[in-house]
């Protein structure tokens, strides 16, 4: 294995800014992947992972906030998240909860799956000003990419072999991303099959 170089740095920024404007792209697998092979040849390179990775985030969550924002309320009525009777108080609550605690919540958001687009959403459609969520985003990505550059650090050190590790935390960090999402189904569907049709 090899250093990930300049390459491998510009790949995982370009995957990490999809992965946060698309989210089917899997960008915590991808920063804990990078901090495995750095971790192996080059333990400094994992600094630059973590930057090159909250960079990623940063302009994906920056480029998905301002395509919110200029969509408007219309798509988030259309995708029915917002409902139509009290668009504005439901945006001014979401919004106060949002500027409580900015930092934290851009965070959470992005460690919760599915939990990005709705906190995007309501910074978008409740008016928070463009200037305040790129100032607070910058540490909510930075802390991000950490976590889960430590999960390849971690990963990498519980299991000596590289590749053996590589491919252990990859699909930890896709279970633990998909696992919440399909015991929401399942309880959803136990749910329904227990109400009398």
């Amino acid at each position: 294995m090899t250093d990930l170089g300049i390459g491998g740095l510009l790949g995982l920024y370009a995957l990490v800014s999809l992965g946060a404007v698309v989210p089917v792209v899997p960008t915590g697998a991808l920063v804990s992947a990078a901090a495995v092979l750095a971790a192996v040849e080059r333990p400094w390179e994992i600094v630059l992972v973590v930057a090159v990775g909250a960079a990623g985030a940063y302009t994906g969550d920056l480029v998905t906030y301002v395509v919110l924002r200029r969509a408007g309320t219309p798509l988030a009525q259309r995708v029915g998240w917002l409902h139509a009777e009290d668009p504005d108080g439901a945006l001014r609550r979401l919004r106060a909860r949002l500027e409580r605690n900015e930092v934290r919540s851009l965070l959470l958001s992005r460690l919760v799956p599915g939990g990005r687009i709705p906190v995007l959403l309501v910074a978008a459609l409740g008016g928070y000003p463009t200037a305040r969520f790129a100032s607070a985003n910058v540490a909510a990505a930075a802390l991000w990419s950490v976590a889960y550059a430590a999960v390849g650090v971690l990963g990498n050190w519980l299991v000596p072999d590289p590749t053996v590790a590589l491919a252990v935390v990859v699909l930890v960090v896709l279970a633990v991303g998909v696992l919440p999402g399909l015991l929401r189904r399942y309880r959803r569907r136990a749910t329904a099959a227990r109400v009398p049709g």
